[in-house]
């Protein structure tokens, strides 16, 4: 018996630490593009510009990276679109 309460909760365990990290890269509806944009480009000085790209990148890849920075590993499509120049087009 102690070994099916062991698996349950070990089971339980790794079902809700696996929706966490699923559900800060889960796609998104357009809908909610424009709120987690506003909080990615909440903390740069160049809002107007983040949010246009922000929104637009969020439009195609339905995902936004968590954070005000970096982790864009977190959403592949956004991390790989790039401008002309090769510079990354999503802020």
């Amino acid at each position: 018996m102690a070994m099916v309460r062991y698996l349950l909760v070990t089971l339980f365990l790794v079902l809700a630490i696996s929706s966490s990290v699923e559900g800060s890269t889960r796609r998104l509806r357009p809908s909610e593009c424009s709120d987690k944009c506003q909080y990615r480009c909440s903390a740069t000085s160049h809002k107007k510009p983040c949010l246009f790209f922000c929104n637009k990148c969020c439009a195609v890849c339905l995902c936004v990276p968590p954070g005000t920075y970096g982790n864009k590993q977190s959403c592949p499509c956004y991390n790989n679109w790039k401008t002309q120049e090769g510079r990354p087009k999503c802020p």
